[in-house]
């Protein structure tokens, strides 16, 4: 059965972007200067929540209507997120209601500057600026600007079919798991810089918890592209693995999981949701039988 269809989840806010493809493979500087832009809003959460066992503190939510990644809001005098927009690599200040109070460019500009903004938006909300930190407790994918190099948003195609890529992943992912039975929040994790859900089933006979993961990677060092995944944990021991539909395919090196890469998909932008409906559909099904 299908999960996603346009009545549910196209809103006028949020629309399926058509992807491109024949750029996928273009994209790793802009992803990896993204994820180094995203650690400023990762950043809020680190400085001023309270770490949580998972991590959640530190995760990301898409906003359709700002087209950005945003921090969880920040209690304050004034609550607020700090958020980046990935197409033209723009750090934004928004207030509770998600409006924007200020931004800034980030071309031109190096991490250590675009912090310093932050920690002046910081006290005009009333909270302490000298708490905010890029400090963290985990390891990104390198890139020159953690050394000083300024931002470079010059590859401007390539930023927005980035921007594409996550408003596309956090539309299909909500409607998968508004209709999941113990589905998580949908959200970017800023380790490995995948947007996803996370659905847990329930043991089985006192076993750990099974786990179903479903998401967006925007490239790692298994595939230079975006690719859309479904996972699961445990891994089952087994030689024969279920059908996928959409032109998914299984990864079984390093990690089990489906996959179903940005140069599989159909160049016709119009079909490429029900393409990407289909995978995920299949494969969450086949991981469950796996996991039964």
């Amino acid at each position: 059965m299908s999960t996603v269809g346009r009545d549910q989840s196209e809103t006028a806010d949020h629309r399926w972007d058509g992807l491109d493809p024949s750029r996928a493979r273009k994209l790793v500087d802009a992803r990896l200067q993204f994820h180094h832009a995203a650690q400023l809003a990762t950043a809020a959460g680190i400085s001023f929540l309270a770490a949580e066992a998972d991590d959640s503190h530190t995760n990301l939510e898409w906003l359709a209507q700002r087209r950005a990644l945003a921090s969880h809001v920040i209690p304050a005098p004034i609550p607020f997120r700090i958020a980046v927009r990935p197409a033209d690599l723009t750090l934004l200040a928004l207030d509770a209601g998600d409006r924007c109070i200020d931004e800034i460019a980030l071309d031109g500009r190096t991490l250590v500057e675009a912090a310093e903004w932050v920690r002046v938006r910081v006290v005009r909300f009333g909270a302490n600026g000298a708490r905010y930190t890029l400090r963290r407790h985990y390891v990104i994918p390198g890139h020159p600007v953690i050394s000083g190099k300024p931002f470079d948003a010059s590859a401007q195609e390539d930023l927005a079919a980035l921007a594409d890529w996550f408003n596309d992943a956090d539309l299909v992912l909500r409607a998968l798991a508004s209709q999941t039975v113990d589905a998580g929040p949908v959200r970017c994790w800023p380790h490995h810089f995948d947007i996803a859900t996370l659905i847990t089933l329930a043991p089985i006979s006192g076993e750990l918890s099974r786990t179903i993961g479903a998401g967006l990677e925007p490239g790692d060092e298994d595939y230079a592209q975006p690719y859309f995944y479904v996972n699961l944990h445990p891994t089952p021991n087994t030689s024969v693995l279920p059908d996928l539909g959409g032109g998914g395919v299984w990864h079984t090196e390093g990690w089990m999981g489906a996959v179903l890469p940005a140069t599989a998909l159909t160049a016709d932008g119009t079909q490429q949701l029900a393409q990407v409906d289909e995978f995920l559909t299949t494969a969450t099904s086949a991981c469950r039988l796996l996991l039964a």
